[in-house]
């Protein structure tokens, strides 16, 4: 229920920007992720540091887009919000403290290697989405755009994910292989 919620202000951002424009469908992402947050918080008493982050950066880009006309900035949130997941999660393999264990190690047991190397291919993951959402944005229309930003992107994450879950699962321990098999 939770993930289908993240994705809820993203359809709804590609539904009116096929019947209005830009703006108003980005007037109507700033809406819908903020209806998002207090519904995820009413729901789980909970908000994640990454959905919180990206609803700022949704609500300066996207207020930016609609104040200036300028159909440039919600481009670049894109790029800005990927290349901060790539930083922070650089920064925490700089560490020795992956930003992936913190978010997933409750549930899964790994070395700190198999962490580090997961951690490591997402910020590298990260930072190729940045790339080529800019190469994206600068090379094609608007349309081409929003149809890759929407399914392009989500396609991209969803087969990496995937990718994830089979590291994982070479990794995991034996422990907790039984443990998720009971």
């Amino acid at each position: 229920m939770k993930q289908l919620l993240d994705f809820i202000p993203l359809i709804i951002f590609f539904i009116l920007y096929q019947r209005y424009d830009i703006y108003f469908a980005t007037g109507a992402l700033i809406v819908a992720t903020a209806v998002q947050m207090l519904v995820t918080w009413v729901l789980y008493k909970k908000v994640e540091k990454m959905q919180l982050a990206t609803f700022v950066m949704v609500l300066i880009f996207g207020g930016m887009t609609i104040l200036f006309q300028d159909e440039a900035f919600i481009k670049w949130k894109v790029t800005i919000l990927y290349a901060a997941f790539a930083l922070g999660l650089w920064i925490s393999q700089l560490m020795k403290k992956p930003l992936i264990k913190s978010m997933l190690g409750k549930e899964i047991v790994l070395e700190d290697q198999a962490w580090l190397r997961l951690n490591r291919a997402w910020a590298v993951f990260f930072l190729f989405c940045a790339v080529l959402n800019i190469y994206v944005s600068y090379s094609f229309s608007l349309d081409t755009w929003v149809n890759f930003k929407v399914f392009g992107l989500l396609g991209l994450t969803f087969m990496f994910t995937l990718g994830s879950g089979v590291f994982l699962y070479r990794h995991m321990s034996k422990e907790d292989e039984d443990n998720n098999d009971s």
